[in-house]
């Protein structure tokens, strides 16, 4: 059990001392929902319906397993710190009152707390987490390595998904969307001209490439293939195959030679073609 905590990483509670983690444990207040006001550093954009809806049933059927955490504002009402999927679900089914953990904290604390808690969902996309770790480095002036040891996340993956915020905003909204996974996106980053990233990502979704045929697309891209490799390809595409083909060739002439298939029929009909020339 310990070591699947250390996998999924530090959660909000381990930002807290010891002493400020009884204290919250032991002072949970139900609160009046209509003097709750949301968070405005909340990093979310997206709320998923389908699992809004789903939390709705388990609060109608068991109640709030989890309260949510607000912070006191000047005028005696309360400004959520976490917790809003909890607090629409409530809003959604007309309760009056909502658990709460009662923090001081101020705006930076919120924030922090805020981001620390949203990197630990599950259903959040690879975008939201970048752009979650891009502002606890920014806003929190943190470095890689300290973000890592705050959050018990491996320094090279916070650096994957950093990078992913390089790639064209078309792109980005295509892993948000589901479109097309980050492997798709890591794949992509290794192309430097937005032009051709985007002709990429056009194929990857046209032809439902995979990131193992993606990669090969981008090395292929990279490595500028001699006439005689385009020729081939092309020869196969056109006369024979009828399917994208790709071709990488390394620098001590081995390579490798993948076609790509949508469907069993598809694959049936292309092993026919290459039994058949047997």
């Amino acid at each position: 059990m310990a070591n699947k905590k250390q996998v999924l990483g530090r959660g909000l509670s381990a930002m807290l001392s010891s002493n400020e983690t009884d204290t919250i444990k032991s002072s949970v207040n139900e609160i009046n929902i209509d003097e709750i006001s949301v968070n405005p550093f909340q990093p979310r954009s997206n709320f998923n319906n389908t699992s809004l809806q789903e939390l709705i049933v388990s609060i109608k059927n068991i109640g709030i397993i989890q309260p949510i955490t607000v912070r006191k504002t000047e005028n005696n009402n309360y400004q959520l710190i976490s917790g809003e999927r909890r607090l629409r679900a409530c809003k959604e089914i007309g309760l009056k009152n909502i658990p709460a953990f009662v923090r001081e904290a101020n705006d930076q604390d919120s924030l922090e707390m805020a981001l620390v808690e949203n990197i630990h969902r599950q259903d959040l996309d690879a975008i939201e987490i970048a752009i979650s770790y891009q502002r606890l480095i920014e806003e929190i002036n943190l470095t890689q390595e300290e973000l890592s040891d705050k959050i018990g996340k491996n320094r090279t993956t916070i650096s994957n998904y950093l990078r992913l915020l390089k790639l064209d905003p078309i792109i980005q909204s295509g892993i948000r969307d589901g479109f097309i996974s980050m492997g798709h996106g890591r794949a992509l980053i290794n192309v430097n001209s937005n032009k051709e990233q985007l002709n990429i990502y056009k194929k990857i979704i046209s032809k439902n490439l995979s990131v193992r045929n993606t990669e090969l697309l981008v090395r292929d891209l990279k490595g500028k293939p001699s006439k005689v490799t385009i020729k081939i390809k092309e020869k196969f595409k056109s006369s024979l195959l009828q399917t994208e083909v790709f071709i990488n060739k390394g620098k001590n002439g081995k390579g490798n030679f993948v076609v790509n298939f949508d469907n069993e029929i598809e694959f049936e009909r292309i092993n026919k073609l290459f039994n058949d020339k047997q």
